[in-house]
């Protein structure tokens, strides 16, 4: 199993296993996703613009672990509160990971851990880093299937997660 590295640029890294290619991030622990709900019932989703896809994605607050010096130590679950609060504006009561699988194990070797926050308290407007520019949205539950049709409907891509998320906590 001897690791070939193809390509390595600030983040990622192209590397070759065998007759396999895939990507992998540089100084990372893992990526923690947040399904953020709250008491009355509404879903905390964001937007923001991806390069890669040119678009603007409806997705889960999420973020790498231990991608920078100061973020090196820290557990998964202190990572997904801090991106939390970061993103979205909400600190949780309670963060309950649920699930730890790969994202796509055919093309990158990163791993995925999902928490359901609860217990939200809104300490400021959210909107990310400096890097970021992000849109905070509460949707009811009751009206998420439709709310995301639309913003398909806009040109938005939504975030497969979502629904994911939707899948968990209807087992909680």
């Amino acid at each position: 199993n001897e690791k070939r590295v193809l390509f390595s640029g600030e983040f990622l890294r192209l590397v070759r296993v065998h007759n396999w290619e895939f990507i992998e991030r540089a100084n990372i622990k893992g990526i923690a996703v947040i399904f953020p709900v709250t008491e009355d019932g509404k879903v905390i989703l964001i937007e923001q613009y991806r390069i890669p896809l040119d678009c603007v994605i409806v997705e889960l607050p999420a973020g790498v672990v231990g991608d920078k010096s100061e973020f090196a130590h820290e557990s998964i679950e202190v990572a997904a509160r801090r991106e939390l609060l970061e993103e979205t504006g909400f600190e949780a009561k309670e963060m309950r990971q649920v699930a730890t699988w790969p994202i796509s194990s055919a093309t990158c070797s990163d791993t995925l851990s999902f928490f359901i926050a609860t217990g939200l308290k809104q300490v400021h407007a959210g909107g990310g880093d400096e890097t970021e520019s992000i849109t905070v949205h509460a949707v009811s539950l009751k009206d998420i299937s439709a709310w995301l049709k639309r913003k398909e409907q806009e040109g938005r891509y939504i975030e497969p997660k979502i629904y994911s998320g939707l899948y968990f906590l209807s087992q909680l």
